[in-house]
């Protein structure tokens, strides 16, 4: 991970000092730009792992965001994309890798602001399928920028490395099993560490997979969504990692199960899959894309684990409490690759 130039972290956010500096760093930032701050800024967010400001300026709102050095790698890895999808994903308007700040123009609405309520779910649906393929498209072009993602610090969860993330995600949740588990985490977790040789092997599927490792959003689902058709961008990367391409498909198609109040495996779920599948016929032409999909996203659980493992873990270096639900969600997210029925909604990560 990046190494930052000063500290971070809920405290170091809350305070006077870093505000000032912080508002320094946007004016002159925004100056250089040709944009002018109008008003007083915001703060409407602040977690471990990052804090969020919000200003108003001549081209409408900007955002900037200050991540810790667990997430830092954001900055550079913007800077990847841009360079190789610049139509996937919004344009900094400045950035720091040092400091771990980004500074961001406003997105508009996102796409589960704009399809809020009941009523409006099979139109969330659509537009998330149409998001998927279209964020297929960035993977694939983003193929080749693979090594300029690791060496931005992006976390590696390509399939040659699973296993080892394996054994972090076992050890991460064993001290939770010990401490606070009841017999039947026990027995699940015991059920996960005797799934290692057989892990081992969808790890090795992988590794053949004729499709190369890309960025993987890790988070992938309407609330980080932007625009629409060829408008379509992708936003709140803190938690990508690179791996196989169709790690990504975990969060969103668990997410149209979740808004059609179906089973994973219901056809409508399906249809959603096969349209992202479409666009890697052609690179594959001799390989079972779904079956190949069904194994990345068991092993993706790993990944979406340590993922859950770190917020946690960022939260308890601050001295934030850690409700119940929120420290049980790294080991509830690894028993996920049993198989078994999820025990909890993980369809949306903490943002």
């Amino acid at each position: 991970m990046p190494d930052l130039d000063g500290p971070s972290g809920v405290a170091v956010w809350e305070s006077d000092t870093w505000r000032v500096t912080a508002l320094a760093w946007m004016d002159d930032r925004l100056a250089a730009a040709g944009i002018a701050r109008l008003g007083d800024v915001e703060q409407p967010r602040v977690r471990p792992w990052a804090t969020v400001l919000r200003a108003p300026t001549t081209i409408g709102p900007v955002w900037m965001k200050a991540a810790a050095a667990d997430t830092a790698y954001e900055v550079g890895l913007y800077d990847v994309l841009v360079d190789v999808v610049p139509d996937g994903v919004i344009t900094p308007i400045a950035t720091d890798a040092g400091r771990g700040w980004l500074l961001l123009p406003d997105g508009g609405p996102t796409l589960g602001d704009r399809t809020a309520g009941a009523d409006r779910r099979a139109e969330q649906v659509a537009g998330l399928v149409d998001a998927v393929v279209r964020y297929g498209a960035l993977q694939r072009a983003c193929r080749g920028g693979v090594p300029r993602l690791l060496d931005a610090g992006v976390p590696d969860m390509r399939p040659a490395r699973m296993c080892e993330r394996f054994d972090e995600a076992v050890a991460a949740t064993e001290r939770f099993v010990e401490n606070h588990g009841t017999p039947a985490d026990r027995a699940a977790h015991a059920r996960v560490v005797a799934l290692r040789s057989e892990f081992a092997g969808w790890c090795d599927r992988l590794s053949s997979s004729s499709l190369s490792a890309s960025i993987d959003h890790n988070d992938l689902h309407p609330g980080n969504v932007l625009g629409a058709g060829p408008d379509t961008r992708f936003y709140d990367w803190g938690d990508a990692v690179v791996a196989h391409p169709f790690a990504a498909m975990l969060v969103p198609l668990r997410y149209v199960a979740h808004l059609l109040d179906c089973d994973i495996h219901d056809d409508r779920v399906r249809d959603a899959r096969d349209a992202y599948l479409d666009g890697f016929a052609a690179l594959a032409p001799d390989e079972d894309l779904a079956a190949t999909l069904d194994v990345a996203c068991r092993v993706a659980e790993v990944a979406r684990a340590l993922t859950w493992e770190r917020a946690v873990a960022a939260a308890r270096r601050d001295g934030v409490a850690v409700d119940d639900e929120w420290a049980r969600a790294p080991l509830e997210t690894l028993l996920s690759v049993l198989g078994d029925p999820p025990r909890r909604d993980q369809s949306v990560m903490c943002s």
